[in-house]
């Protein structure tokens, strides 16, 4: 996979996933899939907190390879999460569900550290975080 641009969502920066891009897609397509991906992990939600997974920054990376497969690096919000083992199957699911996406696979990582900051506008607001 062409690490050819970085697409990025949300407020801060520092939320934002890193989006490999394949130039094998077409810039249209690759487009739609993005859009489709991202509302994919915005019905993932974590149990004990009302805001989807992508505006709470835990996706880090999302890369899309010529037979559109797409591999997942996300977080979260501690190592010790209740739904730890249950979370990344929920991402998988969501993400093979939307057409043109070949498969999911999700890994987990810890570094950086998930924090606040990685959290868009819209979930600070949603957990009143002014």
């Amino acid at each position: 996979m062409s690490d050819v641009s970085t697409v990025e969502a949300g407020e801060s920066q520092a939320n934002r996933p890193n989006l490999d891009l394949n130039p094998a897609i077409p810039p249209e397509e690759m487009d739609d899939l993005t859009e489709k991906i991202i509302a994919a992990f915005k019905t993932v939600f974590d149990p004990e907190i009302p805001v989807d997974i992508y505006e709470l920054g835990l996706i880090y990376k999302v890369a899309i390879d010529e037979a559109r497969f797409v591999d997942i690096d996300m977080t979260l919000t501690a190592p010790a999460c209740p739904v730890a083992g249950e979370m990344p199957k929920w991402v998988e699911d969501a993400v093979a569900a939307v057409p043109g996406v070949a498969g999911a696979k999700v890994g987990m990582v810890f570094d950086p550290p998930w924090d606040q900051s990685r959290m868009s506008d819209e979930a600070r607001v949603a957990l009143d975080m002014w």
